[in-house]
């Protein structure tokens, strides 16, 4: 019997302390938003002003794209992500009226299906989700898009169209 005591009594300061260590992690997480969802889109580190680092990459196409030949709008999407494949038919449609000189499509993972919608009015590159055009735009998040001025400077970044106001002509 004090066996089963002093086995319950163990048990219980277990307990008690586990309930500490969760209650601590919630409340740090709370404090530095670790974990949290992002209140004004994603989370995008290239703000308007940044300049876009260098990168090399061939589009599907054979072509190849660096930092000094990108300007226009740049999208960001990943093979499985729903708000990725809500947002290519409005992309597609913005691209078009862009011409495709002027945009480029950045598909990480395998999305064929992405891959053939943007392909028609956009250069599209396919890379792994730490490639090389996302470590140039310190891209961690999709859907994110981007605007960039001939000098090769962000104008705009967000997640959605409106985010870069051109959504109207969209």
């Amino acid at each position: 019997m004090p066996f089963l005591t002093a086995a319950v009594v163990i048990i219980g300061l277990l307990c008690v302390f586990n309930l500490l260590l969760t209650l601590a992690l919630i409340r740090r997480t709370r404090h530095t938003g670790v974990g949290a969802a992002p209140a004004a889109g994603p989370p995008i580190a290239l703000r308007p002003g940044a300049p876009v680092g260098e990168f090399a990459a061939e589009t599907v196409d054979g072509e190849t794209v660096s930092h000094d030949t990108v300007t226009g709008l740049v999208g960001f999407f990943s093979a499985g992500c729903e708000p990725c494949h809500k947002l290519l038919p409005r992309f597609a449609e913005h691209a078009r009226t862009l011409g495709r000189e002027n945009v480029l499509a950045v598909v990480a993972g395998d999305d064929p299906e992405a891959v053939s919608a943007l392909e028609p009015v956009a250069r599209v590159i396919v890379e792994d989700y730490d490639g090389p055009v996302a470590g140039a735009f310190q891209n961690t998040w999709t859907p994110a898009l981007y605007l960039l001025g001939s000098d090769h400077r962000v104008v705009a970044a967000g997640g959605r169209l409106e985010d870069l106001s051109i959504a109207s002509s969209a």
